[in-house]
């Protein structure tokens, strides 16, 4: 093959590749809900101390990925999630569950019960991580501080992760914990009085993903969603992705080479490591129908590289006429609930909001013995 043929075939690619990104790839145009933007809790107040140790922490794993292969990486990711949830103080039960097989999915995870608990009242957890790492031991610092609040049983779903399960494998274990959840608790067979839904990041996605199907397929709803620092939009189309990203001191130095990536090629990469469009709301709830869903709670950074897509997905239910709330902190980090352990301040008041979710939508009694 001549350098004029060679030429003529990699434009031909790359306009191939442009026309399957327009056409297949790209979602709707959701530049019309970037407005309101909410005024973030506090005002302009500045950053807690403890909130620079939490930074401090982070930079700790950054440099730890240095000169490692990208398998490393992943486990070296997952090695340093899992330790995050390590001498977290929790007075009541860990019941560990599974793995069940219910209709070709995986439901596996632990339930946290604290003392008194009223078993009726249950929140399924589904964690962050990227699709790729987290598991209930990563997040017990939220799940314990969930059940404390709840004054119930919080079931922490360990769903198949990527690289070696698809995304859809995920998705599948999800929905079957929620279905397995309506008729199960901690010590068998009962169905719940009052049910929650909540997960952070990449675990948002999925509870906003679960929440539509659960209303397409006519199940119980749940009492109310919440959803911490979500991604909603899989074709990274949210202008926060790029302009957050020297902000953003978590997904920032992990994720921010992508920001200089085009847009295309990510996306036609994510169509195959995901195996699914990603604009397809199963993936991108903010592209599916936001009508006719539960009461939802958004948390979001104004400075995280996922704001936009919090603040889209807000907007866009909102207007479809469904009761999604939108809470905003100024400088936090991603998902900055975790750092509860650790007594920071804008943590302590991202719960109190969320306390005042769950009373608001049925759940206003707590733990006998334990305070919030």
């Amino acid at each position: 093959m001549g350098e004029a043929q060679l030429i003529w075939l990699m434009v031909v690619i790359v306009v191939l590749l442009l026309v399957v990104n327009f056409v297949l790839l790209r979602g709707p145009e959701l530049s019309l809900y970037d407005e309101p933007r909410p005024q973030p809790m506090g005002g302009e107040r500045d950053a807690s101390a403890e909130h620079f140790a939490a930074i401090e922490s982070l930079g700790e794993m950054s440099g730890a990925l240095q000169g490692t292969s990208r398998k490393q990486q992943l486990q070296l990711m997952r090695d340093y999630m899992d330790a995050m949830g390590d001498g977290v103080e929790f007075d009541g039960e860990i019941i560990r569950l599974g793995p069940l097989q219910i209709a070709g999915a995986t439901v596996s995870g632990e339930w946290i019960v604290p003392p008194g608990a009223d078993e009726s009242k249950r929140l399924l957890y589904i964690h962050g991580g990227a699709w790729i790492a987290g598991s209930p031991a990563s997040h017990r610092a939220i799940t314990t501080k969930y059940a404390r609040l709840l004054g119930g049983a919080v079931f922490s779903l360990d769903y198949r992760l990527m690289p070696e399960h698809s995304r859809q494998a995920g998705i599948d274990d999800c929905r079957a914990a929620y279905t397995w959840i309506l008729d199960n608790g901690p010590r068998g067979e009962s169905a719940p009085r009052e049910l929650f839904v909540s997960g952070d990041s990449a675990g948002g996605n999925l509870s906003l993903s679960l929440s539509a199907w659960i209303r397409d397929e006519g199940l119980r709803p749940p009492n109310g969603v919440i959803a911490l620092s979500p991604a909603t939009d899989g074709t990274l189309a949210s202008p926060s992705m790029k302009a957050n990203v020297s902000t953003d001191h978590m997904l920032g130095p992990m994720f921010g080479k992508m920001a200089k990536v085009p847009k295309f090629l990510l996306r036609i990469m994510g169509l195959f490591s995901n195996r699914i469009r990603p604009n397809h709301p199963m993936v991108s709830p903010v592209y599916g129908d936001l009508s006719g869903l539960p009461p939802t709670l958004v948390h979001a950074s104004a400075h995280e590289m996922l704001l936009d897509d919090a603040v889209r997905y807000a907007n866009k239910a909102s207007v479809q006429g469904s009761p999604v709330e939108l809470q905003v902190w100024n400088d936090m980090l991603h998902v900055w609930h975790i750092f509860v352990r650790d007594d920071l301040p804008e943590a302590l008041e991202a719960f109190t909001e969320i306390d005042r979710f769950l009373q608001a939508n049925g759940s206003a009694g707590r733990a006998v013995g334990e305070a919030a």
